[in-house]
C-alpha cells in the first residue's frame, strides 16, 4: 500500500461525513394556499373543542353547585347545567366563523 491510498481514504471518509453532518432537514411549512386553509381549519375545530370542553366542566361546577342550595329543584339545577353547555357551543360556533 503507497502512501497516497492510505491517505486518500481517510480524507474521503471525512468529506463524505462532514457532508451529511451539514446537510440538516428543515421543518416543511403549508407548501400551497390550501395546505393554509386546511390548517387554519384544523386549529379552529381544536380551539371549538377546547371551548365546549371548558363548557362541560364549567356547567358540571355549576350543577354541583346548584344541588348544594336547596332553593333550587333539580330540574331547574339541570336546565342551569343545560344553558351553561348550550352557551359553551355557542361560543364555540363564533369561534369557528372567525
Amino acid at each position: 500500500m503507497n502512501w497516497r491510498t492510505g491517505l486518500c481514504v481517510p480524507i474521503s471518509a471525512f468529506f463524505l461525513t462532514a457532508t451529511g453532518a451539514i446537510t440538516v432537514p428543515v421543518t416543511a411549512d403549508a407548501q400551497t394556499p390550501g395546505m393554509e386553509r386546511r390548517d387554519d381549519r384544523r386549529d379552529d375545530r381544536q380551539g371549538a373543542r377546547d371551548t365546549r370542553q371548558t363548557g362541560r366542566e364549567n356547567a358540571r361546577d355549576a350543577k354541583q353547585e346548584c344541588k348544594k342550595g336547596d332553593e333550587k329543584t333539580r330540574a331547574e339545577c339541570r336546565q342551569t347545567k343545560r344553558n351553561t353547555k348550550q352557551d359553551a357551543r355557542q361560543d364555540a360556533r363564533e369561534g369557528k366563523k372567525d
